[in-house]
């Protein structure tokens, strides 16, 4: 009878073997995708926005936090929607008031220096879009 008990532990032994072997295989599997990591990785991402570039910051006055853009593409109204991103800049703002030579205008045209009031500090180089 001595002999049937060894063999008893010895199976035991080897079953929690087994049970060891599987819950390290079940450690390494992938993790499924849930809806929680979903929507984080969906938060990350950009908003699909279409810009056009405008023009370009070429320089900024910061007692009165206005901009001198330079008019590239097409003209730029007042009420217009505009974003503005640079290596530290990156912010949306509407259209308050254009300037050209300290007169208030309506409209900028292409070519055209104009003085744009903003909100933050903007560089020089920043690009201006149209959104």
């Amino acid at each position: 009878m001595p002999k049937k008990k060894k063999l008893k532990i010895k199976n035991k032994k080897s079953k929690i073997r087994k049970v060891q072997a599987k819950k390290t295989v079940k450690k390494g599997a992938k993790k499924k995708a849930t809806r929680s990591s979903v929507k984080k990785t969906a938060k990350k991402q950009a908003p699909e926005i279409s810009l056009e570039k405008i023009g370009e910051v070429t320089h900024y006055f910061p007692h009165v936090k206005a901009a001198a853009i330079m008019l590239l593409k097409d003209g730029l109204k007042v009420g217009d929607d505009i974003y503005i991103k640079g290596h530290t800049t990156d912010f949306k703002e509407k259209v308050k008031s254009i300037q050209l030579d300290h007169v208030s205008i309506d409209q900028g045209k292409k070519n055209q220096e104009i003085g744009l009031l903003v909100n933050k500090r903007v560089r020089q180089g920043d690009s201006v879009y149209r959104v």
